[in-house]
């Protein structure tokens, strides 16, 4: 046969196969377990990954807040305030969680976490003076408007976001 290599042949391989398999060695059979057992632990994960996002996630729903299209630019300048909180907020939830886990395996994160802190202090003071600035304009152009109106705008919904 051509798929063995010249000096041996398939009567021979087998003979040599069967000639090991009777030998009394005592490690040999639980060799083969484990052998056996990683070998087939190995092809469970390739199987495993394979299915692995593949098939489409069905009735997956996004959902959004729709506003009232009523809403003055003032109105929606104080949202965007309200939601940069409520971001920074949920950031430091999460920063305060990882550091923990951080503590746990002995990493040193208190001396990036300070020069990041300044970082977002830096720029969250930028954001809410840039929002401010905004707000102004915003009620600035409003008031000309609202002057010759009988009732005022209704007040900015409340959504709950838990």
């Amino acid at each position: 046969m051509a798929i063995f290599p010249r000096p041996v042949s398939p009567r021979s391989a087998a003979g040599d196969l069967w000639a090991y398999l009777i030998e009394r060695r005592p490690h040999k059979w639980p060799l083969l377990g484990v052998s056996m057992a990683l070998t087939g632990l190995i092809i469970w994960a390739f199987i495993v990954d394979a299915n692995t996002n593949t098939m489409p996630r069905q009735n997956k729903i996004t959902y959004f807040q729709s506003w009232d299209s009523t809403r003055s630019d003032a109105q929606i300048i104080l949202q965007q305030k309200i939601d940069l909180a409520e971001r920074e907020l949920a950031l430091r939830k999460k920063q305060t969680e990882m550091q923990k886990v951080a503590d746990m395996f002995g990493i040193d994160w208190k001396k990036d976490a300070a020069r990041n802190d300044a970082r977002r202090e830096e720029a969250l003071k930028y954001w809410n003076a840039e929002l401010d600035k905004r707000l102004a304009a915003a009620k600035a152009k409003e008031k000309p408007e609202d002057a010759g109106a009988a009732s005022p705008r209704p007040p900015l919904p409340v959504a709950d976001r838990k």
